[in-house]
């Protein structure tokens, strides 16, 4: 059974386009916080995805790219538009083409997520909450969201990424039309979910006719908001029976969201994957390729998910922190289980701001944190985001914004 199991992290796996990814192994998309606070790719980002593909990965993601500077996550994140450093990109591809691997830029809106200081939030609809304030999008804005998500994938496709992936989770923008506790709109874009997934389906098709039928599109989607009254299983389930239908290459699950006050997936306790079991009943709604992302902790969690069919490629995120050579390992049967820190009352944020300098680290070289560096690595983190968000509002203060 080991040396099957082995064999079939190994197996190359084959999507929709016909495009091959070497092995079963990916990194799900992070907000790395790399980029310059101008959008583009910094020399520490180039080096952390040339690591992470020398550590024998099949695919990497890049979290939050976005198509414009109006909604953005963080003043990290990177954006992709004619005004790009295209030096600066084509590197990165490159980089993260090293040993075969794959580098695909994760296409995002944070929508009502967007970080305030640089941006002006607006979602689906207006929402006045605690912590979370934001406008509506007009149906005009809605209505030119398609061909903006295209333009972002044909760039990234002629700067030299291997494809994308269309964010619709953990609560940025499509995950928010997907919501009903985001989405309260009256339209055609509001109410029944056929409605509410119209956004996404409008997105897959314009994207698709961009790039053409031989490049690889995938889409992060979640199982569950995790929230009362939010995006749920069953209909996540009628969601991924409506992807059948269309060109997607690759259905990551994950899940969770990042509203305020609630526990991101990646913030959760246990022992295991946290989103196979809904995989197995997503496999009984399509035959597109299923990458299950959240919880992974050993070789033989990994094993199994893609032996019992459950999933077709395991999404690492956080392992490939603290251990950015773990796919060798992995796919030579060594290593079972990387050594995870473990924190004493963390605040709200605080694990990922540790975790997030760390990759900082990884991309320089530098030794690793500890666990009771916490509070200096989250104090770095802040300090960081400050100085990037003067930065960013200098640099993109002569483009109009979004209204």
């Amino acid at each position: 059974m080991s040396n099957r199991t082995q064999s079939l992290l190994h197996q190359p796996l084959i999507l929709p386009c016909g495009v091959t990814l070497k092995n079963r192994i990916a990194k799900s998309a992070m907000s790395d916080s790399l980029g310059d606070g101008k959008g583009n790719p910094s020399d520490d980002q180039i080096k952390l995805y040339e690591r992470w593909a020398t550590g024998g990965l099949a695919l990497s993601i890049i979290g939050e790219v976005q198509g414009t500077p109006h909604f953005a996550e963080k003043p990290g994140n990177l954006v992709l538009n004619d005004q790009s450093d295209f030096a600066f990109l084509r590197k990165l591809a490159q980089a993260g083409a090293t040993n075969d691997a794959h580098l695909w830029p994760q296409l995002g809106h944070a929508g009502a997520m967007a970080d305030a200081p640089i941006s002006s939030p607006k979602g689906p609809s207006r929402l006045d909450l605690p912590g979370l304030k934001c406008g509506a999008l007009s149906l005009d804005e809605i209505h030119a969201l398609p061909a903006e998500f295209a333009r972002t994938a044909n760039l990234a496709k002629q700067l030299g990424f291997g494809g994308v992936e269309l964010h619709a989770a953990h609560g940025f923008l499509l995950n928010q039309f997907l919501s009903p506790l985001f989405n309260k709109r009256e339209d055609a874009y509001g109410g029944s979910l056929q409605n509410r997934m119209r956004l996404l389906l409008e997105v897959i098709s314009a994207v698709r006719n961009a790039v053409g039928p031989d490049f690889p599109v995938g889409i992060k989607l979640n199982a569950t908001d995790q929230l009362e009254g939010g995006f749920a299983e069953d209909e996540s389930l009628e969601v991924i029976a409506a992807l059948d239908k269309t060109t997607i290459d690759l259905i990551d699950v994950s899940g969770g969201t990042y509203f305020p006050g609630a526990a991101s997936s990646s913030d959760r306790a246990g022992s295991g994957a946290y989103f196979l079991d809904f995989a197995e009943r997503a496999r009984a709604k399509t035959n597109i390729p299923l990458m299950v992302t959240g919880g992974f902790k050993t070789l033989a969690q990994a094993k199994s998910a893609i032996a019992e069919g459950k999933a077709d490629l395991v999404g690492l995120a956080r392992a490939l922190v603290v251990d950015p050579e773990l796919p060798s390992f992995w796919l030579s049967d060594q290593r079972d289980e990387p050594q995870f820190p473990r924190f004493k009352n963390p605040p709200e944020g605080g694990v990922t701001a540790w975790y997030t300098m760390q990759v900082t680290r990884i991309a320089r070289g530098e030794d690793a944190l500890e666990p009771d560096d916490l509070d200096e690595a989250i104090a770095a983190y802040e300090a960081r985001d400050e100085v990037r968000r003067e930065v960013w509002n200098s640099h993109f203060s002569g483009i109009s914004r979004a209204t």
